[in-house]
């Protein structure tokens, strides 16, 4: 009797729990209006099922060319945290491992690629609902020229991805693109976008300013490496964004129709001079950086590093990148761009995020100290406290 007395409240929680499971479980695969999406540009519907998140399914296949790299990683997260299939092409057998646990079982999938070979393009997006094309690369090799990858590669993309039905194309490209410009790179962006809209015309074109982020190749360098910027006096003007922002601007963009056709001007909230940006460092960092640099004329600084790159096998800084160096970002949206307002999102600055990595070039001393010195300003935290 005792016994049975102790065990009835726990059988009802039990039943409790079970019923609570199940209503839980009905609603997450109930289907709602507004889970059909039907895309404008092939007219098929899509259907999405959960409640968005993990262990949801938003109905898209998204193949994300590129995937391996700095942008490409951070897209490929924050597509799969939604509930879509992502697939990865790739070229290295190590080069994607780190994906696969971005997503849920047969979330992501990897299929080899060769962007010579027509074939395993063909296979890479005939199943996709939107493709993204990140490929790019700051420096030539002798087996793709910045116009090799640029134009031909995204000419072919975009033109398999049309024989094949798909319904979006979404194209990186540069804030700086230009065919005026006289750097190698930025001109070839801009000729790669001219190709993919005669091509695409729905295509959605991105141009980012310059991205910061963990793995990035431009705050690393500046701390690890800052001789390699002393060019133009430290005039330069950039406005860093954050690689989280522009990955979430673009996870937007697979899902929003109203984005079909138009173009993205992505850039950070402010404008700093490649001096200000290392002052804003040696705050980060606790080093001194600035002192070290001694401003070198173009031309000797061109032919050192042109000696250099040919002294050794890996890639150190090219001629085009020191062009690129002493080109200012640009300050205002094009006309007929939009920025990052017409999703909702406020870009955060270099000084809100860089030092969750930036830390670690500090001393252990120093390691834990404040960054409100220097007359820094940081972004106050929003914490979410449960009563």
């Amino acid at each position: 009797m005792g016994s049975g007395c102790h065990l009835a409240p726990s059988l009802f929680g039990h039943l409790r729990y079970q019923v609570r499971r199940q209503s839980a479980a009905v609603s997450e695969t109930k289907r709602w209006r507004h889970d059909l999406v039907k895309q404008s540009a092939t007219g098929k519907v899509i259907q999405s099922t959960g409640t968005s998140g993990r262990h949801s399914n938003t109905g898209l296949v998204a193949t994300v060319f590129g995937a391996t790299g700095f942008l490409g990683r951070y897209l490929v997260h924050k597509l799969a945290k939604q509930g879509t299939q992502v697939i990865v092409p790739y070229r290295d057998e190590d080069s994607k491992r780190h994906l696969r646990v971005m997503g849920d079982l047969g979330q992501i999938v990897p299929l080899e690629f060769d962007l010579e070979n027509e074939g395993f393009i063909h296979e890479c997006v005939r199943h996709s609902h939107v493709v993204y094309n990140l490929l790019g690369r700051e420096h030539e090799t002798k087996n793709y020229s910045f116009d090799r990858l640029f134009i031909e590669g995204a000419s072919k993309i975009s033109r398999i991805a049309k024989e094949n039905g798909v319904g979006r194309l979404i194209h990186v490209s540069h804030l700086n693109a230009s065919l005026n410009s006289p750097s190698k790179l930025y001109k070839a962006k801009a000729a790669g976008e001219g190709v993919v809209k005669e091509i695409f015309p729905e295509a959605t074109i991105v141009r980012p300013s310059i991205m910061f982020g963990q793995e990035d190749r431009f705050l690393n360098k500046m701390v690890t490496k800052p001789f390699t910027f002393q060019v133009n006096r430290l005039e330069t003007l950039v406005r860093p964004v954050s690689v989280l922002d522009v990955a979430e601007a673009m996870q937007l963009m697979s899902t929003a129709e109203s984005t079909v056709g138009k173009t993205f001007e992505l850039a950070g909230p402010r404008t700093y001079s490649h001096e200000e940006l290392f002052q804003v460092l040696e705050v980060l960092t606790h080093k001194s950086l600035t002192p070290s640099l001694i401003n070198l004329p173009l031309p000797i600084f061109k032919f050192l590093m042109k000696i250099v790159d040919k002294a050794v096998w890996w890639p150190t800084l090219s001629e085009d990148e020191i062009v690129r160096r002493c080109i200012d970002d640009k300050l205002e949206l094009s006309e007929g761009c939009h920025g990052f307002d017409y999703f909702g999102i406020e870009p955060d600055a270099v000084e809100n995020l860089a030092i969750t990595y930036l830390r670690y070039y500090r001393t252990a001393s120093l390691f834990d100290a404040p960054i409100e010195r220097g007359g820094l300003k940081v972004k106050p935290r929003n914490y979410h406290v449960v009563q």
